[in-house]
């Protein structure tokens, strides 16, 4: 079995490259010349050689993405999976930045895959193509999608739009939820998302003992999912016969809030707990430019 990857040496991606091996197969990553040294780090991580892991230099932001003509043409016809998780995963990120890997870089992912006459096309999403929508966004749902200003947003729900209408090989989508560390090793890429909350609860168990109880903020839902559920879903969801076509939601079936969230990190990290959340939506009577000032 022969894989293609974009964002291969990323976070997911290199669990997932992880999982492909274990199949016995030999994975074929895209990297930039200048990275080369970064992957000749992660072929020791997974224990194989140049044989195994091959690196295929190229531009996600250039036609077919960068993959010269010779290299095009040896992959044509051997890649059986090709795995698109390139991009940019940062919400304050600048919307240039967003549009050229996030849409365009999908679109030059969409046609190397058509050029290699590739067999499956997967590509990774996320719930935010849904964009602020209110309710059930469900797997069959994707033009419903509301409230795209974000650019973060816009630009993955236009992504998606991309394989969906121009993907010529047959594909398979996946949105993950919030994608946090490894769920046995605990192991993290950076600090974001759910991680912010660390520095507080580090401040908290600093100033008052354990058994004290604290008031805090119950919040909305946060949909967190390890980055081992993720490639585990992905890998098994990829291999299996007659999903073409499909988007599959990796979250969690029934979310925690936000309150619930900070006790479970609180109680990891030998911190008080809150005894009691108030529901955030108790402060919307306070005008916002105060509610700004006790920021």
């Amino acid at each position: 079995m022969n894989y293609f990857l974009t964002g291969g040496t990323g976070f997911i991606g290199r669990f997932l490259v992880e999982k492909l091996l274990a199949r016995g197969g030999t994975v074929h990553l895209l990297v930039r010349e200048q990275s080369a040294g970064k992957l000749d780090a992660l072929r020791e991580r997974w224990g194989v050689d140049e044989s195994r892991v091959k690196a295929v230099f190229g531009d996600l932001t250039r036609e077919n993405l960068g993959i010269d003509a010779k290299t095009l043409k040896a992959l044509t016809g051997k890649v059986d999976h090709f795995f698109h998780l390139a991009a940019v995963y940062d919400m304050d990120a600048d919307e240039a930045a967003q549009q050229a890997t996030n849409i365009d870089g999908t679109r030059a992912a969409v046609n190397a895959a058509g050029a290699m006459k590739a067999k499956h096309f997967h590509h990774v999403s996320s719930i935010a193509a849904a964009g602020l929508f209110k309710g059930t966004f469900r797997e069959d749902m994707f033009e419903e999608a509301e409230k795209l200003d974000h650019p973060y947003l816009m630009t993955k729900h236009i992504s998606e739009k991309v394989v969906r209408e121009e993907c010529k090989v047959p594909f398979r989508i996946y949105r993950p939820g919030m994608v946090v560390g490894h769920s046995e090793t605990g192991e993290m890429d950076k600090i974001d998302g759910p991680y912010y909350f660390f520095k507080m609860i580090q401040k908290i168990r600093r100033t008052l003992p354990q058994w004290v109880p604290t008031i805090g903020v119950e919040g909305g839902r946060l949909n967190i999912v390890p980055v081992d559920f993720v490639v585990d879903a992905m890998d098994h969801i990829a291999h299996l016969e007659g999903e073409d076509g499909k988007c599959f939601h990796l979250v969690d079936s029934d979310p925690y809030k936000v309150g619930e969230i900070l006790n479970i990190f609180c109680e990891a990290g030998h911190a008080p707990k809150m005894a009691m959340r108030i529901d955030s939506r108790m402060f919307g009577f306070v005008p916002p430019f105060i509610r700004q000032s006790l920021k």
